[in-house]
């Protein structure tokens, strides 16, 4: 799995204020919105191009266009969600499908509960989207459901990262013989003993909704 930090002063600027407690939800979502795009820039760079002609005012050349079939952008639902709009603004002709999974507070595993997405991947590049990359649990699922259905080359888009998070991606996905690529803004410092990213932003999910 390779790992890219997209170490930019902009993305550095709205994740300090993703960070502070005092952001409310509606900048809290504004600002989301504006970092998954500078993700998405970065998460796009391997996306599959084929040649196309075209005519300019002045001459014919040949340019390039997205290649079919075309990419899948995976919001993982409910965080993944408020990640999805930033994304689509860089890649608008990609389709969507959604992922519902649910980490269970007191195992800190990932479950299933919802699935709306195309039963045959063969060929497909997917985005899969997710703002905090914390046990690894919920990633590493929902890419392994991925490459059961076909998924041939998997970027994750996160707006943090865990270490630990990370190692456990390795571990899980090590086996894979599918090229899975992480882009996140930043790696910080560890979990607590909640599982959560420290020193992180809280519950990304809550945050982007203001709901429990």
């Amino acid at each position: 799995m390779r790992v890219h930090v997209a170490d930019h002063p902009l993305i550095a600027h709205k994740l300090t204020y993703l960070r502070k407690r005092e952001t409310d939800s509606p900048t809290f979502r504004r600002l989301a919105d504006e970092l998954v795009t500078l993700l998405a820039y970065e998460a796009t760079r391997e996306v599959r191009t084929e040649p196309f002609d075209i005519m300019t005012p002045v001459s014919q050349t040949c340019g390039v266009k997205l290649s079919t079939p075309k990419p899948l952008v995976v919001p993982i639902l409910r965080a993944g969600l408020g990640m999805l709009e930033g994304m689509v603004r860089l890649l608008p002709t990609a389709e969507v499908g959604f992922l519902g999974m649910l980490r269970n507070e007191e195992t800190l595993e990932a479950v299933t509960y919802a699935n709306r997405l195309p039963d045959d991947l063969s060929g497909r590049q997917c985005y899969v989207l997710d703002p905090m990359l914390a046990t690894g649990g919920t990633l590493a699922m929902s890419i392994q459901y991925l490459v059961e259905r076909g998924a041939d080359d998997i970027t994750a888009v996160t707006l943090l990262a865990a270490p630990e998070g990370i190692d456990a991606l390795q571990a899980e996905l090590g086996s894979l013989d599918v090229p899975i690529t992480l882009v996140t803004g930043a790696i910080d410092e560890r979990l607590n003993e909640h599982g959560y990213i420290v020193p992180g932003l809280g519950d990304a999910g809550d945050r982007l909704y203001g709901v429990v």
